[in-house]
């Protein structure tokens, strides 16, 4: 135990069990969604701003998915050429650290995981940066994930996390990344899954865009869908989500540069 850094949790922790979690039972597709429509998404809470030795910073929970970024930069690279392009010598590393699951898997599994979310945020990322400006240089992005409700909705809210700190930081970018998960459970399109509500779907998408430009940056897949189910769950993204997410991070970077 080093006492002069703070620890993370061990292999052989757990999550609190509340008392609501032990008389729910199984839940099953056919119960439905009881606290919002199929195509409404959790309520969001963002927060720029709150790590003061960061260049940027936010902070974002809908509901079970709660996570932190920071983002380090723009920073000289030492070990790169100078280019005019700057997308060849300058990009941005993401470090996701699950630390709080619902069942704790094995440490080679989490590190796959962590992977996958890294090259995910960092394709949702990394074509809003305007590169060009930043030649031989490296932006940091360091996300921690508090609590997971679900792997892909922990991609969607990381996205929405780090291009929140990204503009916090000053960093110029084409526009704000907004990220929305949807599953296809028993030929229904379900906005903003739960881990449950993907754990029985026949897959899931994860549509991170510019909806200042109307541009996609990112698809994700995980699961089996044809093609045209693929299509119907990034027009539900895009028409019933994006819009609505886009407000509230505009809204949460407004607030935070009059404070």
């Amino acid at each position: 135990m080093d006492r002069r850094r703070i620890n993370g949790p061990t292999e052989d922790s757990f999550g609190p069990v509340f008392e609501a979690d032990e008389v729910e039972g199984i839940w099953t597709p056919a119960d439905g969604r009881k606290d919002r429509g199929l195509l409404d998404i959790r309520p969001i809470f963002l927060q720029p701003g709150l790590i003061s030795q960061a260049n940027g910073s936010a902070y974002i929970e809908t509901q079970k998915t709660k996570i932190a970024c920071a983002v380090y930069g723009p920073r000289q690279s030492k070990n790169t050429a100078y280019s005019e392009t700057g997308p060849a010598q300058c990009g941005s590393q993401v470090h996701p650290i699950l630390m709080s699951t619902p069942t704790r898997a094995s440490a080679s599994l989490q590190d796959a995981e962590d992977r996958s979310v890294a090259v995910a945020i960092h394709q949702a990322l990394v074509s809003s940066v305007r590169l060009e400006l930043l030649p031989k240089s490296t932006i940091d992005v360091f996300i921690t994930i508090i609590e997971c409700d679900g792997l892909e909705s922990c991609v969607a809210a990381g996205s929405i996390a780090a291009s929140t700190a990204l503009a916090d930081a000053g960093i110029e970018l084409f526009g704000l990344v907004v990220s929305c998960a949807a599953s296809l459970v028993e030929n229904q399109v379900w906005l903003d899954p739960t881990e449950d509500e993907e754990r029985v779907s026949a897959g899931t998408i994860v549509l991170s865009c510019l909806p200042a430009l109307n541009k996609i940056t990112n698809v994700w897949q995980t699961g089996q869908m044809p093609a045209l189910d693929v299509l119907r769950c990034m027009e539900a993204c895009q028409q019933k989500a994006t819009a609505e997410i886009h407000s509230i991070v505009a809204q949460a970077l407004l607030e935070n540069a009059k404070i």
